[in-house]
């Protein structure tokens, strides 16, 4: 079975940095492309940033220059780099597999003014 399990959530202060963690099982995220998606209270999920299975990613505008997404193949394991962190970002993050549309329950991110 498919299993994505997100962490590295939590509060923080605006400006601030955190970094999300997921560790897959069931499949190996060397050999498959893998998003991060957020979904704030009261809206619709939004696409944060890819990766494909060559390693590259990709960023939607607002995440551009300040996230990176990584993976390490050993740990099997999807990371995300938020610096620079706004109000804004402030959501539930998942981390998804696109091809079966997978994810888990997510790690919230709190960023505060």
């Amino acid at each position: 079975d498919v299993q994505l399990q997100a962490s590295g959530g939590g509060l923080v202060q605006a400006g601030g940095s955190l970094r999300l963690s997921c560790a897959a099982s069931g499949f190996a995220v060397s050999s498959s492309a893998m998003s991060w998606i957020r979904q704030a209270p009261g809206k619709g999920p939004e696409w944060v940033s890819s990766i494909n299975r060559f390693g590259l990613a990709t960023y939607t505008v607002s995440a551009k220059g300040r996230f990176t997404t990584s993976r390490d193949n050993a740990k099997n394991t999807l990371y995300l780099q938020m610096n620079s962190l706004k109000p804004e970002d402030t959501a539930r993050y998942y981390c998804r597999k696109p091809d079966d549309d997978s994810r888990g329950p997510g790690t919230q991110v709190t960023v505060s003014s």
